[in-house]
């Protein structure tokens, strides 16, 4: 899909649909250039259907106008926005992926997005959120499909009658496009089935960015892991015939800093539940349990096109959690790459022991700071729901960076808890700790079981297990794999660069 922009008004007639934005309230819509042009082609129909059908300012309102050969263009987009002085960023998202989900039901292969820019906030943050918007609302996994499959949105022309913005304008489109493009790549990977990504699968997706100047690569096998003694990874892998990898990342963005973000993603590319075995009913949809891996590869994908002034590393452990006669056996007790022993009271808690030997290892490559994020609980689900994300933190200043970026992309987030009376939960009689703390407060112990592997660091853990795959589209977010928390990721290293 294309991006462009421009200035003429006109131009986008030339377009299949376009899209304007229509406020209600104390806005005179009357007086936006662009709407004027566009009644004034159309013979002042979009004033007379906004006098009669007033309710078409109201927020979240999708209509469709048909020119009637009055335009090149088929069709125009009545987007209702609401009250001018109500309108937010990630609002104005929402309703640029919902129209572009109606665009997409015409059959439109392009569109001039008309849209008052002139908000109650930065005009790049406009720009972006339209951008984000409508590309994102616009993505369809159909890989697998031989029949039925929808066209593509080709272009996006957007319209800027400011020639002084246009500049800006194409700035932030050529950011926002790379930022939209890791998103998509990002659902593609959690959208595959198992039998395709694999952690091999992973690995050679990684291998991939190397060719971004200022990374390197490292991808290591069995050999490698046991040679690191990864006694929780390989309690998790060894139950699978599909060969373990450990991916790691470094990108060297500040060499005259000593500084180094790192981001931990849990990349479990099929989930079992081990011997502790999941329910059959929903054991297909445990495909996605690699979200926190794909968001971190593709994060870093964004990092190495923008090359930010900071320096990432990623560190990605993938296996898969099978049940087999090499599999780890509830009871077993195993030794972490750290020291620490864990009691294994339940092989489906697999997905911190993994990233107990991911975020120590981060801490021996030099990480001042880490965000590990993961597919981790489904007291999370219970808790916050599809919603909002689960934030653990040892560090208010990490943790409130992390989050101030989370509002402004508008992936919605919420800290909760590590009070030192939790860790009582998975205290072990016969180890250091055990895997699970029980029921109560399931994604604080889980989150905090991480904790004692990051060696004091400033450290954060989001807990995606609600929000990484989605079972009905809500504006810009489409079914299936959401992509969550890689705009975030992306942003915090940009906004860490300054």
């Amino acid at each position: 899909m294309s991006v462009k922009v421009i200035s003429n008004v006109g131009d986008a007639f030339a377009q299949d649909v376009l899209m304007i934005n229509i406020f209600g309230g104390d806005f005179t819509n009357e007086d936006n250039l662009p709407i004027k042009t566009l009644n004034k082609a159309m013979d002042d129909q979009i004033k007379q259907f906004l006098s009669n059908y007033p309710m078409a300012a109201n927020y979240g309102e999708i209509n469709i106008l048909h020119t009637m050969k009055m335009l090149q263009a088929k069709s125009v987009i009545i987007v209702g926005s609401g009250k001018f002085n109500e309108m937010t960023s990630d609002k104005l998202r929402n309703l640029s992926g919902k129209a572009i989900q109606i665009a997409k039901k015409i059959n439109a292969k392009s569109i001039g997005i008309y849209t008052n820019l002139n908000y109650n906030f930065d005009y790049a943050d406009a720009v972006q959120a339209i951008i984000e918007g409508v590309t994102l609302g616009a993505y369809q996994f159909d890989f697998y499909k031989s029949t039925e499959k929808n066209a593509p949105l080709e272009t996006i022309v957007l319209v800027e009658p400011d020639q002084i913005l246009v500049d800006v304008a194409k700035a932030i489109v050529s950011k926002t496009t790379v930022v939209t493009d890791s998103v998509c790549h990002c659902r593609d990977l959690v959208n595959h089935p198992a039998c395709t990504v694999t952690p091999t699968y992973m690995a050679q997706e990684a291998e991939k960015l190397a060719a971004y100047d200022n990374f390197t690569v490292e991808i290591m096998d069995l050999a490698a892991i046991k040679k690191l003694d990864m006694g929780a990874f390989l309690a998790v892998a060894k139950g699978s015939n599909e060969p373990p990898k450990f991916i790691t990342i470094k990108y060297t963005g500040n060499k005259a800093s000593d500084e180094c973000l790192a981001y931990v993603g849990k990349g479990i590319t099929f989930d079992s539940g081990g011997i502790s075995l999941k329910p059959s009913s929903s054991m297909g949809e445990m495909k996605d349990d690699m979200a926190g891996a794909a968001t971190v590869l593709t994060a870093m994908q964004a990092i190495g096109q923008l090359q930010p002034k900071v320096n990432v590393l990623a560190v990605i452990p993938c296996c898969e959690n099978m049940p087999s006669g090499h599999a780890t056996r509830p009871g077993d007790v195993v030794k972490s790459m750290s020291g620490i022993t864990i009691e294994i009271d339940n092989t489906d808690a697999e997905g911190r022991l993994i990233l107990a030997d991911a975020v120590h290892y981060a801490t021996t490559l030099g990480a001042t700071k880490i965000i590990d994020i993961a597919t981790l609980t489904g007291a999370c689900v219970v808790a916050l729901g599809h919603v909002a994300s689960g934030v653990v933190s040892n560090d208010e200043q990490l943790c409130n960076a992390l989050l101030k970026v989370a509002k402004s992309t508008g992936e919605k987030m919420w800290q909760l808890p590590n009070y030192e009376e939790y860790k009582e939960q998975f205290k072990s009689d016969i180890a250091d700790l055990k895997n699970t703390g029980g029921r109560m407060a399931g994604t604080i112990t889980a989150a905090m079981f991480i904790e004692c592997f990051v060696k004091g660091l400033p450290w954060a853990h989001i807990d995606i297990a609600g929000t990484a795959y989605l079972k009905s589209s809500n504006g810009y977010n489409v079914k299936g794999a959401s992509g969550v928390a890689t705009r975030t990721l992306i942003e915090l290293a940009l906004d860490m660069e300054k």
